[in-house]
């Protein structure tokens, strides 16, 4: 199975499956997906996209993010659902370059664990609701996309590691972002260095700061989420082998 699903205006669209878990399960291939903004599809893109039988969309951008840029085409079958995790809007591209950026980064992540907590339960629940493919996405398909992918594959019991990992493959979109982003603000100035980046630490530092304020992401889901073991045992049913 390919992680990686190459599309000509999709920069990083991967699929969830293939992680081990701790007690020697499998993700399931071709179940869960995670992108960039699903706008931009078109033509071929958008005929690769349907043959991968995906039939829920979960978009975690804001209102205006989706009214400025557009969503994912409409398809008989085919559900959208926004649920805008992120309530504390910033800008990237005018990150102060002498911040640390990855410290910076994390504790934004904290921000929308604490604050997106109802639209990240129902993310979860709309995962658990159905055997079908999904995807769900933002807008470079990196932190916010990033997030619910770190607390999923974590709630299914695959190791940091892999987490960290799977966060860190948007490396690889990072140039083709970067010029986006350049092509769509060409009056602007792009002052953050860090800009489409994804390394691994970012994500051992969001992981770590879960599991010091509440114990652990298991944890985390139960007291701030309002999830429970039941959500958490669906979690592990409809996406694990």
């Amino acid at each position: 199975m390919r992680r990686q699903i190459d599309f000509e205006r999709l920069h990083n669209f991967r699929d969830l499956g293939g992680y081990h878990t701790r007690d020697g399960r499998t993700v399931r291939w071709g179940r869960l997906y995670r992108s960039d903004s699903l706008s931009k599809l078109q033509g071929a893109d958008w005929d690769r996209f349907l043959s991968l039988g995906i039939r829920t969309v979960i978009d975690l951008r804001y209102p205006w993010e989706i009214e400025a840029k557009g969503r994912v085409p409409g398809a008989e079958g085919l559900a959208y659902v926004n649920l805008s995790v992120e309530h504390r809007p910033y800008d990237q591209a005018e990150i102060d370059p002498d911040l640390n950026p990855w410290r910076f980064l994390a504790d934004r992540y904290a921000e929308v664990a604490l604050d997106g907590a109802g639209e990240l339960r129902q993310a979860l629940e709309i995962i658990v609701s159905e055997s079908t493919p999904q995807v769900f996405h933002c807008a470079s398909g990196k932190d916010r996309t990033g997030l619910l992918a770190g607390l999923v594959l974590s709630l299914l019991g695959v190791a940091e590691d892999a987490i960290a990992a799977d966060f860190a493959l948007t490396e690889l979109a990072t140039e083709r972002l970067i010029a986006d982003w350049k092509a769509a603000h060409p009056d602007r100035t792009l002052k953050w260095p860090g800009y489409g980046r994804a390394p691994e630490e970012v994500m051992r530092l969001f992981l770590s700061d879960l599991a010091s304020t509440y114990g652990s992401v298991h944890d985390y889901a139960l007291k701030h989420l309002g999830a429970d073991e039941t959500l958490i045992s669906q979690l592990r049913t409809q996406l694990l082998d």
